[in-house]
Formats: C-alpha cells, sequence, structure tokens
C-alpha cells in the first residue's frame, strides 16, 4: 500500500478560508464601492508591519486588459501553510521602485501609469516569436486561481490567491528552438508615468530578469493577470506580472513588455548592482543569510508574527530536482 507523507507547508483543506465566506466577502467590497487586489515584492527597508493598516484606505487601481475571466476556478492542488493575507495589506506593501522606495507610497504614486493597451513581445530562440496583446492570452490559454506563499528577500511574507496561468502554457505556444537555454525578462520604460524612474535615474531601467528555461517550464512559474477575483492592481505589477513562490521576490518581474529566449545565461537587475547580496538563482534558503540580514526566520505581514523559513518556501516537492548538483 502506497503510503503518501504530506510535505511540511500543507495544511488540511478545512484550515484554509472557505469559498463562500471569501467570495462573499468581495462582493461585499464590490458593493461598498471599495477597489483593491494583491501583492508585489522587490526591495526596500523592513519598516514596521503593523503601520499597514494604518495606511489611508483608497481604492486601488485596477486596470487590465483581460476582462469577464474573474473569478477564476481555483487550482486545489496548491494549498496554504498559513491564511491568506489580507487583501488591503497585499495591494498597500509594495516594492515596486519604479513607483518609489515607501512600501506604503507606492499604491499612491502609479496613478499616471497607463497599462492599456498593453502586449508582450516573445522573441529570440523560439519556432512562433509573436506580440501577444493581453486579450490574445486569455483566449489562448488556461486561467485559474492559485494560492501562494509569497517571500522577499527582505525577510517579511505573504499569501496571495493570484489569477493567472502556467508560464509553461506560453512557452508550449511559441516552441522554443533546442538550443533555448534561458527566458530573459523586462518591464515597461516610461519615465513619465512612473516617479520612481524620474527620482532614481541612476539605475538601469527598465528592470529586467532571467530564467533558466527549466525553471519557466516548471508548474509553478505562474503568469499574473489578477488577485482577490479582479485585475491585478497597478502597484501589484498590472497587467502581467510572474510568481515564482520559491523564489525571493524581486525574481517574479512585475509590468511585463517583453520574454527573450536565448542560449546565454541573461543579466538581471539586482544581480548587476549587487552581485554579492542577490544572484542569479535567488532561491528562498534559510540556510544561506543575506549579507545584512539572517534569512531564518520570516516575518508576516500585516500582523508581524515570525516563523522558520522553509527550504524553497517549502515547495521542494516541485523544484528541488531542478538543483541537485
Amino acid at each position: 500500500m502506497l503510503i503518501r507523507t504530506p510535505p511540511l507547508w500543507q495544511i488540511p483543506e478545512s484550515a484554509a478560508t472557505p469559498e463562500a465566506v471569501y467570495y462573499n466577502r468581495r462582493a461585499f467590497l464590490r458593493q461598498l464601492g471599495k477597489g483593491a487586489a494583491a501583492a508585489t515584492l522587490g526591495l526596500s527597508g523592513l519598516g514596521n508591519a503593523a503601520e499597514v493598516f494604518a495606511a489611508s484606505r483608497q481604492p486601488a487601481a485596477t486596470d487590465a486588459a483581460a476582462k469577464n475571466i474573474f473569478p477564476a476556478p481555483r487550482n486545489a492542488k496548491y494549498v496554504l501553510d498559513r491564511p491568506v493575507t489580507e487583501e488591503h495589506a497585499v495591494t498597500h506593501y509594495n516594492n515596486f521602485y519604479e513607483f518609489g522606495t515607501d512600501k506604503q507610497e507606492v499604491a499612491n504614486m502609479v496613478s499616471a501609469f497607463k497599462t492599456q493597451p498593453w502586449s508582450v513581445a516573445v522573441t529570440g530562440l523560439v519556432a512562433q516569436p509573436k506580440t501577444y496583446d493581453l486579450d490574445d492570452l486569455v483566449r489562448l490559454l488556461p486561467i485559474e486561481e492559485r494560492l501562494y506563499r509569497h517571500r522577499c528577500v527582505e525577510a517579511w511574507a505573504m499569501a496571495v490567491p493570484w489569477t493567472g496561468f502556467p508560464l509553461k502554457a506560453l512557452i508550449d505556444l511559441v516552441q522554443p528552438l533546442s538550443n533555448a537555454k534561458y527566458m530573459r525578462m523586462i518591464s515597461f520604460n516610461k519615465p513619465a508615468e512612473a516617479p520612481g524612474m524620474r527620482s532614481q535615474s541612476w539605475y538601469a531601467w527598465p528592470y529586467y530578469e532571467g530564467l533558466r528555461l527549466d525553471e519557466a517550464m516548471n508548474e509553478l512559474a505562474f503568469l499574473v493577470l489578477g488577485l482577490y477575483g479582479k485585475p491585478l492592481p497597478k502597484q501589484n505589477g498590472a497587467p502581467i506580472r510572474l510568481a515564482l513562490p520559491w523564489k525571493y521576490g524581486y525574481k517574479s518581474i512585475k509590468s511585463i513588455v517583453q520574454m527573450e529566449f536565448t542560449d546565454k545565461q541573461p543579466r538581471t537587475f539586482w544581480n548587476d548592482i549587487a552581485p554579492l547580496e542577490y544572484d542569479f538563482i535567488s532561491n528562498v534558503n534559510p540556510k544561506v543569510p543575506h549579507p545584512r540580514w539572517s534569512q531564518a526566520t520570516e516575518q508576516l505581514i500585516p500582523g508581524g508574527e515570525r516563523r522558520a523559513t522553509l527550504l524553497y518556501n517549502g515547495y521542494a516537492e516541485y523544484v528541488a530536482h531542478l538543483y541537485k548538483a
């Protein structure tokens, strides 16, 4: 008889927020005219997590090319070891340097950012290079909701209900050539609409990231169009971003405009700036401290509870085989 030992991060489905409660709450907020949506990442000082609740509750921007896909069916395969983070915290505690370095002010700095229309160019070593409008991707690819943990390199953490589609589905569509080994991804470059780009002109904008192709093809790699059953807010990376739950948050590039397939390892934004602090792989690992702080524990946002950090953020079952020597 096969006895399956559950992974460390898994909890019974009964411990998750009941679906009916979750959706009824969302409907109630809609009726009150509340905006919202969810999570972001990147870099900046950790600050006082409890101050999240002191921030003014302004509606989040919800521009998105993809319409009529919310709420999407939830994929029950991906479960959490903690409650879903309160929505306001996810949409008002954001690292997005293009709009500024104060996490609790980013949501107030995105109003000029135009996310419609939006397209994503897929280039490089693929059989089917193409520029896709977001509506094309919604029509062609399977849309679902997934509950993922999010872990920032700064040692704070959230749990977010993302809506989107597997990155592998898009990769299969464009058919990488046999010599394609990596994916290079580039974010938007609109200094006139992004005050952080203007005030931090010393950075090599636009933001750029990269993955090995086997990482990009992993089932966990997820392209995000929304959260909490609604379109992705601007401060969380609208209209399309990446979610890589086993890696530190800065790897999950936001507001993507280009994906290039290449045979050479691409350079990445933070690795170019501080190579001793941010490496190319950037997997969550409690045994490898950041040069300026420990990664052994994480702080849950917004309450401030500290928990032990799990290897690969608790997703070893899915990704450990990618990193065997």
